[in-house]
């Protein structure tokens, strides 16, 4: 299996609660396919580099998942006919890529445990 990275923005027409349900979804398919999921990170609601269909915000969010190549394509598919997704992009992680995601974790993690 391979590991991927996911980035995706949610319209900012949608509650907190709705984008929380929308990121379920897309994650419980991801299982569904046959994938794992490694970490999951709320960016929350940012500012756009250009407006994308008239909108100048959009709820951020990151998966990580392990899966194999059919699995992406489904999940794509899948985001492709959401109309609460404004934009993504999965790209395959390489060996360092993965070294680096995992390193900057475990800094969040521990400034997150340093500031409580």
């Amino acid at each position: 299996m391979n590991s991927y990275e996911t980035v995706f923005i949610l319209t900012p027409v949608l509650s907190d609660d709705q984008a929380k349900e929308a990121v379920q979804k897309f994650e419980s398919e991801i299982k569904t396919f046959g994938g794992k999921i490694k970490h999951s990170e709320n960016w929350g609601l940012r500012k756009l580099a250009y407006p994308i269909q008239k909108k100048s915000t959009g709820f951020y969010h990151l998966v990580e998942f392990e899966a194999e190549g059919t699995v992406v394509a489904n999940y794509e598919l899948m985001m492709k006919r959401d109309e609460r997704v404004m934009r993504f992009l999965t790209v395959r992680m390489d060996v360092d890529h993965v070294t680096y995601a995992e390193r900057r974790r475990s800094k969040a993690g521990q400034s997150a445990t340093a500031q409580s």
